[in-house]
């Protein structure tokens, strides 16, 4: 296999959560919502379309045409609203196959994306879109196969109105994308564990700090959300290897998150916050994993 091929590469597009947030305080952690492309041998996967999307679409623009695997965890607006400015979907000759489960209300994914683009709400109806989309309604603990041998499983997650996670397997390496999900107070979420489980990379939804989630005036109990504490023992228990902090608050600026980090890092060593243009190579990771220890004399 070539060096081309033999690839599992996470690229992070917008990382933060409700709403975008740009402005001088964001810069360095970036304001686009979520979105995270993983490319896998000679696979395009796309998780969530929200105005990160938009970035990863100007870059692909220099390799076209594209194909891709565009996979929804659910429809809340941070997670769609970039999708109507995904400029390769207008464009003759590309490829995508959309996935999501079917809402509580039962619409599909194809109902929520082609209702967000209709007049008055957008000037284009999703019709407009020039490349060959494909729609696929996922079972709730469904597994899929993409290309050669990759494994895409979801589980749903403790989210208003229902989300799913996924976790991405392929030739021994794996990924769980992990938004958005609230943490159960009593116990670990079994869905999360079996997504997370020796997984090389978590990325996993942290919006609050436990004093935040818990607060007496301003509790977020309830929200959807969870904690970078919750994190770090999902991440040891289910033997994480790298943990990515995701979907930030919209009103955590760049230095609040500096300070996050510091103490993730000190509770995960191998711990980090994730940031737009942020990339993430498995394979490097999981080969420097299986060297031997420097014997020092």
């Amino acid at each position: 296999m070539s060096s081309v091929k033999n690839q599992f590469v996470v690229n992070f597009w917008g990382v933060r959560g409700s709403i975008a947030s740009p402005g001088p305080g964001t810069v360095r952690y970036g304001g686009n919502t979520p979105c995270v492309e993983m490319v896998v041998g000679e696979e395009r996967l796309i998780f969530d379309g929200g105005t990160g999307i938009r970035v990863l679409g100007q870059s692909l623009l220099a390799h076209l045409p594209v194909e891709g695997h565009l996979f929804f965890t659910h429809s809340h607006w941070d997670h769609i609203q970039g999708f109507p400015f995904f400029t390769p979907a207008f464009i003759k000759g590309n490829r995508f196959h959309i996935y999501g489960a079917v809402a509580p209300n039962g619409s599909t994914i194809e109902q929520r994306l082609h209702d967000q683009m209709l007049h008055p709400n957008f000037p284009v109806p999703l019709q407009i879109m020039g490349a060959a989309l494909h729609f696929y309604d996922l079972e709730i603990g469904q597994s899929i196969q993409i290309g050669a041998g990759i494994e895409v499983e979801n589980a749903p997650l403790n989210h208003p109105g229902q989300a799913v996670g996924y976790r991405v397997s392929w030739q021994g390496y794996a990924a769980a994308y992990v938004t958005d999900t609230e943490h159960y107070p009593d116990r670990m979420d079994e869905n999360v564990l079996r997504l997370a489980r020796n997984a090389d990379v978590l990325i996993y939804d942290a919006t609050y700090s436990d004093e935040e989630y818990y607060s007496e005036h301003a509790s977020k109990v309830g929200w959807g959300h969870s904690t970078w504490q919750e994190a770090v023992k999902i991440a040891k228990t289910a033997n994480v290897k790298k943990l990515v902090i995701f979907h930030h608050d919209p009103l955590h600026t760049d230095d609040h998150l500096d300070h996050v980090g510091e103490k993730v890092a000190e509770a995960f060593p191998n711990g980090v916050m994730a940031q737009e243009g942020m990339s993430i190579s498995l394979i490097p990771l999981i080969a420097a994993a299986k060297q031997p220890a420097e014997v020092k004399a």
